[in-house]
């Protein structure tokens, strides 16, 4: 079957910068998405069109297509009991934080004792990505999948 709109897809991935690599999905479960619905970047999304299992490719995003540059200044206090991901916090970690655009991932620049200085940019902020995919299934969406709007994993959505 050939990836198209309303394709359910798991994939791995190898992401890089340059020769640096920053994330790799080997020895996890596979990623999984709903094909059209706007849950990857386009640019990424477009390179699916029309693969197949076993299909491997390359994709590689300018800041622009994917996370954006880096905003200078772009800092911010936030209490401990609002960071989600750890129970101890250091300088360097990458946290989960709820504001009122949804989730936001940040990276810790200061820890004290109630506070964190927090970088509010994507850690992959300004970064021109690499990304190596390989398709390892593709399916057709559910009912259920499609009036979710997104895939649904082995055992279910969970809402």
């Amino acid at each position: 079957m050939q990836i198209a709109k309303n394709s359910v897809v798991e994939f791995h991935y190898r992401l890089t910068e340059g020769t640096e690599l920053l994330e790799d999905s080997a020895g996890n479960n596979p990623l999984i998405y709903l094909h059209g619905a706007g849950g990857l970047f386009e640019k990424m999304e477009l390179g699916f069109v029309d693969k197949t299992v076993g299909d491997k490719f390359e994709v590689t995003l300018t800041p622009q297509e994917s996370y954006g540059e880096r905003r200078e200044g772009a800092l911010q206090r936030i209490p401990l009991k609002h960071l989600q991901g750890a129970k101890k916090w250091t300088a360097g970690m990458t946290a989960v934080v709820e504001s009122n655009q949804g989730k936001q991932e940040v990276t810790l620049i200061k820890v004290g004792r109630f506070n964190a200085d927090c970088d509010l940019n994507h850690p992959f902020a300004g970064k021109t990505l690499t990304f190596n995919i390989e398709v390892v299934s593709v399916r057709a969406a559910t009912e259920d999948e499609l009036s979710h709007g997104h895939a649904h994993a082995k055992g279910g959505c969970g809402h």
